[in-house]
């Protein structure tokens, strides 16, 4: 099938620039000497994962145990779920994946590791687990290093769970005295933090001067307006999933409207929700619920109806949790159409 015979809106990924995405980062990651552990959820699709791994990563990363359970559905087996995971359904969920394949946890209380570590013993397994730490993002994590080193000492004293290192969200450069001070105190304590976690696409080199072992990024693999802003960089040749949509009507000499609204590209509300790769004059300047409103004002050519536009998303990992299937192209011609088994995950 060629791309043009795709019913509309249809989201694709370009292979070509996807392949070249994905080593890129493997290439920088072995440059700077820093493990890769790729984050799933902007893409939300097993294949694309197994490219990754092909490609050096050690292993995933999914935000939600619904997310773990698709990858691991689809033949992933080492993920760490960088989330606290509360209350019997999920304990009982995670047990039943933890005897398919290695998964690690992260927490930040003891409460959330006792219940993970009651669930696994009952089961008889062991699970690993990483202290979460907030260096500056005020989300989740322990507050100091002390705190830490606390939590370590409370995840070894308990069955069912072990201690296999720390993490933190962003990586920034500040967060260096933290690490530095929570790996002396472990230290002395008689620990070590085999697994010290980065995250966020960028920040690489920040996991490394920071002396993170493995850094987590996911949305280099699509790239996109949340990246790279309306940089010179946002183009076909580096962001590699796009919308094709068609033009369902031209009301007016400024203005066209497209066939997707916010349930294709999300209700994200910052204007505009997409770059518009045959026309970048062209801005979609609102969304209603299944229209999109182009304003063509600045553009010097009319558009007619049934013509085709290919749009960047806004927000690549919130518009794929909104579509079940990802088509996989090259050039004009269709080589996959993969599900997005991650999308809807949210529990």
């Amino acid at each position: 099938m060629r791309t043009s015979e795709l019913d509309t809106p249809s989201l694709v990924v370009d292979l070509d620039v996807l392949e070249r995405n994905i080593a890129g980062m493997a290439a920088l990651c072995k440059d700077i000497g820093i493990t890769q552990r790729v984050h799933t959820k902007t893409h939300k699709t097993p294949e694309i994962a197994h490219m990754q791994v092909a490609a050096g990563s050690r292993g995933i990363t999914c935000q939600k145990l619904g997310e773990a359970e698709a990858m691991v559905d689809g033949g992933l087996d080492d993920i760490l779920i960088p989330y606290n995971i509360v209350g019997k359904p999920k304990l009982e969920r995670l047990v039943n994946l933890s005897r398919r394949a290695r998964i690690t946890v992260a927490v930040d209380s003891a409460d959330t590791a006792h219940g993970i570590a009651h669930a696994a013993d009952v089961a008889g397994i062991e699970i690993p687990l990483l202290v979460e730490m907030d260096t500056g993002s005020r989300r989740c994590g322990v507050q100091s290093p002390a705190a830490v080193t606390m939590l370590a000492q409370h995840i070894e004293s308990t069955t069912g769970v072990t201690f296999a290192g720390v993490m933190t969200y962003p990586s920034r450069a500040s967060a260096r005295a933290f690490i530095d001070e929570t790996v002396e105190s472990l230290g002395a304590a008689g620990m070590e933090a085999d697994i010290i976690s980065g995250g966020g696409t960028g920040s690489e080199r920040a996991s490394r001067e920071m002396g993170c072992t493995e850094t987590r990024s996911g949305s280099y693999a699509y790239e996109g307006m949340t990246r790279l802003g309306r940089s010179e960089d946002l183009n076909a040749e580096r962001c590699a999933l796009r919308m094709i949509v068609t033009i369902v009507s031209v009301p007016t000499t400024d203005r066209i409207i497209i066939d997707a609204g916010q349930k294709s590209f999300t209700s994200y509300p910052p204007s505009p929700y997409g770059h518009i790769i045959e026309q970048p004059d062209a801005k979609i300047s609102a969304m209603s619920v299944e229209h999109g409103h182009v304003d063509t004002s600045e553009c010097d050519r009319h558009f007619y109806v049934g013509e085709r536009l290919s749009v960047i998303p806004l927000h690549q990992g919130m518009t794929s949790n909104l579509h079940d299937e990802l088509v996989a192209i090259r050039g004009d011609e269709v080589e996959h159409v993969w599900r997005i088994a991650g999308r809807g995950r949210v529990k």
